[in-house]
């Protein structure tokens, strides 16, 4: 269907550009693809796959917001060790009970 779609407006486009008629014909297809976009079919159909769409997206954000925390859980489970050698996990880190590790050149290192 799209590749039918394609070469429709491809040839339409080519026909405009390529005849005499140039601005008259080219207002007259636009008039007959106005006609055709304001038809009621077209715009009932039009406003099926829209509300199929948004529901679609809204099921499809439902499970990618799941798999999301899923993957969240899961990645804080297994970062049980150690970080870099001061004691703190990364559940410790996102539950805010861990200071970060001090950089090489905090006061902390200052003898």
């Amino acid at each position: 269907m799209k590749g039918k779609l394609a070469f429709v407006l491809g040839a339409g486009v080519g026909y405009v550009l390529g005849t005499r008629a140039g601005r008259a014909q080219f207002e007259k297809i636009k008039g007959w693809a106005s006609d055709a976009w304001h038809d009621p079919r077209v715009q009932s159909t039009v406003d099926d796959l829209e509300s199929k769409a948004a529901g679609f997206a809204k099921d499809q954000g439902t499970v990618l917001k799941d798999k999301a925390v899923g993957a969240v859980k899961s990645a804080v489970g297994k970062g049980s060790g150690d970080d870099a050698g001061t004691g703190a996990t990364g559940a410790d880190f996102a539950a805010g009970t861990s200071a970060p590790p001090a950089s090489p050149g905090s006061p902390a290192d200052r003898p």
